[in-house]
C-alpha cells in the first residue's frame, strides 16, 4: 500500500517527502469511455530495480504517464521523489523512456542525446551514455532512419543523461539482439546497485525474473500484486519441468510421486510436477521415464516460477466482474 502521511516527512527544501520513491492512492485515470486505471495503488521502494507486469491494455504505461507528469489522473493521487509528478522538482531529477515518442525523428542520435543533457544542465554526461549504448557508430543516420533496437538504445541515453536519482523505461529491450538486451541488463543493475531507482514495465516474464527486486502486476487498471520478487516466488511451489513426446499417459507417473504432487502436460509435449519437489522426485521421474522408453529432455526444476504466478494473478483478476 502507499505510505501514510505518518510516513511522510520534509526535505531540506521543505517539500514533503515519503519513504517510498513513488506511489499512487486511489488513481482513476479516464479517456473518454475508457477507464485506463481504476483506483490503482502502488508504492515504489527507493533505490530498487521494481518490474512492472501486465498484459496489454492493462495500465502499466498509463500509471507510467502519471507518474511522470505526462497524464493527468482523473481522481486520486500520485507523488515522486517526495514532489507532484510533472513538477519541475520531479522533473529535475526523473529519467523517462517511453515506448514511442518524445525523440525529434529529423536529427541524429548523438545530437539527440547532446541536446537532452544540456537541457537538463549536464551536457557533460552526454559523451559517456553515447559511447557505452553505440550511438556514435550510427553516424549521420537520423533517427526516423533508424532500426527499431537503435532508437531504443538513442531513448535509453536521452533517459539516462543528467544523473536521474529515478528512471521509468518502458519496454527498453523490446525489438533488441541478445547483446543489446544484455548491455541494457547491465546498465540498469547498474543503475541499482548505485542506489537509482529503476522501474521498468516488460512483457518478458524472464526478464523480470533476471532483474527485478521488486514486482508490480497490473490488470484491468488495479495493481492485483506488489511484493519483492523473492516474497512472491515463495508463495509458488516448485515444479520439474521436462519436455518429452505429445500426450503420455501421466498417470502412473502421478501416482508414482509424493502424495499430492500433480503432473499435467501444460503445452504439447511440455510436461510439468507440482507438489513435493526433492532428489526422490526426480529419481521417480527418470525411473518411469526409463521404464516407458522416454527419454526426458531439458529436465530442470522450478523453471517459469514467475510465469506461473503472473498468470494465476492475472486470470483471477480477469474474472472480477468489477
Amino acid at each position: 500500500m502507499p505510505p501514510t502521511l505518518n510516513d511522510v516527512s520534509e526535505s531540506a527544501d521543505g517539500a514533503p517527502r515519503s519513504a517510498a520513491a513513488a506511489w499512487a492512492r486511489d488513481l482513476t485515470v479516464t479517456y473518454r469511455q475508457t477507464r485506463a486505471l481504476d483506483g490503482l495503488n502502488i508504492s515504489i521502494n527507493t533505490g530498487r530495480l521494481t518490474c512492472v507486469l501486465g498484459p496489454n491494455g492493462a495500465g502499466k504505461s498509463t500509471t507510467f504517464a502519471v507518474l511522470a507528469g505526462l497524464a493527468q489522473p482523473t481522481s486520486g493521487s500520485a507523488e515522486l521523489l517526495g514532489r507532484i509528478p510533472g513538477s519541475a522538482g520531479a522533473r529535475d531529477r526523473l529519467g523517462v523512456m517511453l515506448q514511442e515518442g518524445g525523440v525529434s525523428t529529423g536529427a541524429t542520435g548523438s545530437a539527440v542525446v547532446r541536446h537532452i543533457a544540456a537541457l537538463r544542465e549536464a551536457p557533460q554526461t552526454a559523451s559517456h551514455w553515447i559511447e557505452t549504448l553505440g550511438i556514435a557508430a550510427m553516424g549521420r543516420t537520423t533517427f526516423r532512419r533508424m532500426s527499431g533496437g537503435q532508437k531504443k538504445r538513442v531513448a535509453l541515453a536521452c533517459a539516462l543523461v543528467g544523473h536521474p536519482q529515478m528512471v521509468l523505461v518502458d519496454e527498453p529491450t523490446a525489438g533488441l539482439d541478445p547483446p543489446g538486451r544484455r548491455l541494457v541488463w547491465e546498465i540498469l543493475t547498474t543503475l541499482r546497485d548505485q542506489g537509482v531507482t529503476v522501474v521498468m514495465n516488460t512483457h518478458d516474464l524472464a526478464e523480470a525474473e533476471r532483474l527485478a527486486d521488486d514486482i508490480v502486476i497490473i490488470e484491468k487498471g488495479r495493481c492485483v500484486l506488489s511484493s519483492s520478487l523473492d516474497a512472491a516466488l515463495a508463495t509458488v511451489d516448485e515444479s520439474v519441468d521436462f519436455d518429452a513426446p505429445l500426450h503420455l499417459d501421466v498417470g502412473s507417473l502421478e501416482a508414482a510421486l509424493t502424495f499430492g504432487s500433480q503432473v499435467e502436460e501444460r503445452s504439447p509435449g511440455q510436461y510439468r510436477i507440482v507438489g513435493d519437489v526433492s532428489p526422490q522426485t526426480l529419481a521417480t521421474v527418470t525411473a518411469w521415464c526409463s521404464q516407458h522408453g522416454v527419454t526426458p529432455r531439458a529436465l530442470r526444476i522450478g523453471s517459469a516460477r514467475l510465469e506461473d504466478l503472473y498468470w494465476d494473478m492475472v486470470n483471477d483478476a480477469s474474472k472480477d466482474p468489477r
